[in-house]
């Protein structure tokens, strides 16, 4: 009687192969982020998203070791972006970013215009530090 059992299916499973591919170097076991490949000829190093497939003459590296790269002396290394992956934030995003919190944050109807569009003293304002205000009790008018 032939048996009806696939052989991949009694196979014993294996913890040694994990699904996600993992950093080339040595002792490093994070998640690959990007792939390194060598150009010879032209003494580049070339280091772009993680490609589709594992490649058997490139690298895969995660995020710290494809940051930390640096290639032989007299070698170049092109970094390529990914256009699809979310820009990183730069010191002008943060600071826009603060700002925008700062004007939200400022009561509107508390600061009244003069007559050339510049914003007058709160009357309830008694000092003023960064962010924070010293405000008049509404009893001691």
């Amino acid at each position: 009687m032939e048996s009806r059992r696939s052989p991949f299916k009694s196979a014993v499973p294996s913890n040694v192969v994990s699904p996600v591919r993992r950093c080339s170097r040595t002792a490093c076991g994070r998640p690959a982020v990007a792939t390194l490949t060598y150009v010879y000829a032209d003494s580049t190093a070339v280091l772009g998203p993680l490609a589709t497939y594992a490649e058997p003459h490139c690298y895969d590296l995660c995020a710290e070791h494809s940051e930390r790269l640096t290639a032989p002396r007299g070698w170049e290394v092109v970094r390529l972006t990914d256009g699809s992956a979310p820009a990183r934030p730069s010191g002008d995003d943060l600071e826009a970013l603060a700002n925008a919190v700062r004007e939200a944050a400022r009561p509107q109807g508390r600061a009244a215009a003069d007559g050339q569009g510049r914003r007058t003293a709160d009357p309830m304002e008694v000092a003023r530090r960064g962010h924070l205000r010293v405000l008049r009790s509404p009893d001691s008018q």
